[in-house]
C-alpha cells in the first residue's frame, strides 16, 4: 500500500480524515494483498451478495489512500480506481452503518463522480463496512446501472452479515498467514539449530524427570550404542555408562537436580568398540513448587578423540620421564668414561660436547615423533651431516626403508657418530679422495628379521688398531648393549675402518 502523505485527492474533509487514519492504514499494510486476488472464498461471497440484490455488479473493495482495489469483484473489469473516485470512501467515513445512494445522480456527492457520468453509469449502490481489528478497512458492496428504491432492512442485514464473514476471513487469512510465516521461521531455525548440533557434533535432549521420558535427537541413542530414536526412557542411558563411570555421573546427576540445576559429567560408553568417551551439559529448567524437577534441558558430544589424546599425552609423559632418567644416566657415563680416556680437559671438552650433540640429534628426532621410533634413512642423515660436505657429499647411504625404536635410534647414533667422528680425524674422511659407503640390509622374516648395516671407509690412509683402547672405540663396541641380540664388529683395514652393526627388528618396522 502507498502513502501520499497530507496531500488530499479531492474527498471531503470528514471522508479524507477517515482514510487517512494511522490505525487503519496499519491494518491495510498487514493484509497480504496479492495472496487475496481471486481468492474462491471472496468470490463467493461477492457472487452471494449481488445474488442478494439480483445486482449485474459486486466489489470487496479495499479502501487505500490514494486508490480503492477490488480483491474479487463481479461485473467489471478494473481491479482499482482511484480513491476519488470511491463510493466505498464515504461508507468508511459513515461509520458502522450499511450506506445506500439509491440513486447516484440524485446525490450532490456523486452526481459529479466519473463512475456515475462515464461509462460504468452507476446509479445504485449499497456497501456495508468491512471491519478487521476495529478498524474499517473497506466494503462489500453492490451496484446497479438503474436507480432503485431504498431496500428493506432485511436486505441490508443479510448484507451486514456478509461483510461480517468477509471481515473474518481477512482476519482468518492474515493470521494463516502469519502462522505459516511463524512455522516457516520456526522449520528455518530448527534446520539452523539441527546444522549447528551437526557441525558441533552435539545431541541434545529433553528429560521429563515425572515420567522418565526423554525426547532427543535421533543421534542422540546412536552415540550411546542404540538404535536411532526421538523418544527413549531416562534408565536406558544410564544402563549404558560403563560401570566405572556410572557411580560418579549418578552422583551429579543427583547433585544437579537437588542442588545446583547445572550438571556437567564425562563417562564411558557400555559395550561399544572402540571405547567411546561422552560428555554431557544439562540444566533443570522447570521445578514444581517443592522444588522437585520436572524438566531438564541438555546436550552430549563424543569426546573420545580428546580423552584419546589425553591419555597419549600421559603415556608420552611416562615416557619421556623414563627416558630422560636413561638419558641423564647415559650423559653420566660418557662423562665419567670421556673423563676416564682423556689426556686434558681440552679433549674431554671436544669429545664430550661432540658425543653430547649426537645423543640430542637423536633426542629431537624422536621427540618430533613422539617417541614412536624413527626412520633409519633419517637418523643416519642428521648424524653424519655434520661430518659430510653438502656440496660434495663423501658418505653414500643405501638401503632400504626401515623404522628403528627409541633404544636402537639412540645406540646407532650414538655409534655412527663415533663412526664418523673417527673417519673425520684418523681415516677416509680426513682425506681428499676418502669417502664412506654406509648401507644396510633387511634379513630374514617376522618375528625373526634382522638389520644389518656396514660401514666401509674407501680411499682413506691405512688405519691400524691403537695400543690404547679409547672410549670410542668402547663406545662403539657397547654401544648398542641396551638392545637384546646386538652385535657389533669393528676392524681396521688398509683403507680404513669397516664396521658391521646387527640388531633385530620389530615386527612391521618398515
Amino acid at each position: 500500500m502507498q502513502d501520499s502523505g497530507d496531500h488530499n485527492p479531492g474527498l471531503p474533509d470528514q471522508v479524507w480524515q477517515a482514510v487517512r487514519s494511522p490505525a487503519r492504514q496499519a491494518v491495510l499494510d498487514r493484509l497480504p494483498y496479492a495472496d487475496l486476488l481471486d481468492d474462491p472464498d471472496f468470490d463467493r461471497l461477492t457472487r452471494l451478495a449481488a445474488g442478494l440484490f439480483g445486482a449485474p455488479v459486486s466489489l470487496l473493495s479495499l479502501v487505500d489512500v490514494d486508490r480503492q482495489r477490488f480483491p474479487s469483484r463481479l461485473g467489471i473489469e478494473e481491479r482499482e480506481t482511484p480513491v476519488s473516485l470511491s463510493f466505498c470512501a464515504h461508507a468508511i467515513a459513515a461509520g458502522s452503518d450499511v450506506m445506500v445512494v439509491a440513486d447516484a445522480t440524485a446525490d450532490r456527492r456523486f452526481s459529479g463522480n466519473a463512475l456515475v457520468t462515464g461509462p460504468h453509469r452507476v446509479r445504485f449502490y449499497v456497501g456495508a463496512p468491512l471491519v478487521v481489528d476495529g478498524e474499517p478497512i473497506g466494503t462489500l458492496c453492490v451496484l446497479d446501472r438503474l436507480p432503485r428504491a431504498h431496500p428493506n432492512s432485511q436486505l441490508v442485514e443479510q448484507l451486514s452479515l456478509l461483510a461480517g464473514l468477509a471481515s473474518s476471513l481477512f482476519s482468518l487469512k492474515e493470521r494463516t498467514r502469519s502462522g505459516a510465516m511463524a512455522q516457516r521461521a520456526l522449520d528455518r531455525e530448527e534446520k539452523r539449530r539441527a546444522l549447528a548440533l551437526e557441525a558441533a557434533s552435539l545431541s541434545s535432549w529433553v528429560w521429563e524427570v515425572r515420567t522418565g521420558r526423554v525426547e532427543c535427537d535421533a543421534s542422540l541413542p546412536v552415540l550411546f550404542g542404540m538404535k536411532a530414536a526421538k523418544l527413549m526412557r531416562a534408565r536406558k542411558f544410564f544402563h549404558a555408562i560403563d560401570r566405572r563411570d556410572v557411580r560418579l555421573a549418578d552422583s551429579r546427576f543427583r547433585q544437579a537436580l537437588e542442588i545446583s540445576d547445572d550438571y556437567f559429567g564425562e563417562y564411558r560408553v557400555r559395550h561399544v568398540e572402540p571405547a567411546r568417551w561422552l560428555a554431557a551439559r544439562g540444566r533443570v529448567i522447570e521445578r514444581d513448587t517443592e522444588g522437585r524437577p520436572l524438566l531438564v534441558f541438555g546436550v552430549n558430544y563424543d569426546i573420545t578423540e580428546r580423552k584419546t589424546s589425553e591419555e597419549r599425552q600421559r603415556l608420552l609423559l611416562r615416557e619421556l620421564n623414563h627416558r630422560v632418567k636413561n638419558t641423564l644416566a647415559t650423559v653420566q657415563a660418557l662423562a665419567s668414561q670421556t673423563v676416564r680416556h682423556a689426556r686434558d680437559p681440552r679433549e674431554f671438552l671436544e669429545a664430550f660436547s661432540s658425543r653430547l650433540q649426537a645423543l640430542g640429534v637423536a633426542h629431537g628426532l624422536l621427540s618430533d615423533r613422539e617417541w614412536r621410533g624413527i626412520a633409519l634413512r633419517d637418523l643416519l642423515r642428521l648424524e653424519i651431516t655434520p661430518f659430510d660436505d653438502e656440496k660434495n657429499p663423501r658418505v653414500r647411504l643405501d638401503g632400504a626403508d626401515a623404522y628403528l625404536s627409541p633404544d636402537q635410534a639412540l645406540g646407532l647414533g650414538m655409534v655412527t657418530h663415533e663412526l664418523a667422528s673417527n673417519a673425520l680425524k684418523y681415516g677416509a674422511l680426513s682425506v681428499p679422495m676418502g669417502a664412506v659407503d654406509l648401507s644396510w640390509k633387511i634379513e630374514g622374516r617376522d618375528p625373526s628379521r634382522r638389520l644389518k648395516l656396514a660401514w666401509r671407509e674407501i680411499g682413506g690412509p691405512s688405519v691400524s688398531r691403537p695400543d690404547r683402547e679409547g672410549f670410542g672405540m668402547i663406545l662403539i663396541r657397547r654401544g648398542l648393549d641396551k638392545i637384546i641380540s646386538s652385535q657389533v664388529r669393528h676392524e681396521f683395514g688398509l683403507n680404513g675402518v669397516v664396521a658391521e652393526i646387527s640388531l633385530p627388528l620389530e615386527c612391521g618396522a618398515t
